[in-house]
């Protein structure tokens, strides 16, 4: 019980760093243009969406709590 709550710890604080550093952030500090930034952003939505709809999951969330929840935390990823 213990190695899980450190573990959510950890992942809380993950998190909150990740949500720092979103998705167009990166995009413009690697300085991507054109096709190579569509790329990456798709990519990059796509391991959000994943990241976030396992979060919903271990939170038990269902129906429109958990759309709610995955869609405010993927546009919180991409930063739009």
């Amino acid at each position: 019980m213990r190695t899980l709550a450190i573990a959510l710890a950890l992942l809380s604080l993950s998190t909150a760093a990740a949500s720092a550093d979103t998705c167009v952030a990166n995009a413009d500090a690697k300085k991507l243009a054109g096709a190579a930034r569509t790329s990456f952003l798709t990519k990059c939505q796509k391991d959000a969406t994943a990241a976030c709809s396992t979060q919903a999951t271990e939170k038990k969330l269902h129906g429109a709590a958990q759309t709610s929840f995955t869609t405010k935390c993927v546009k919180d990823a991409v930063g739009q």
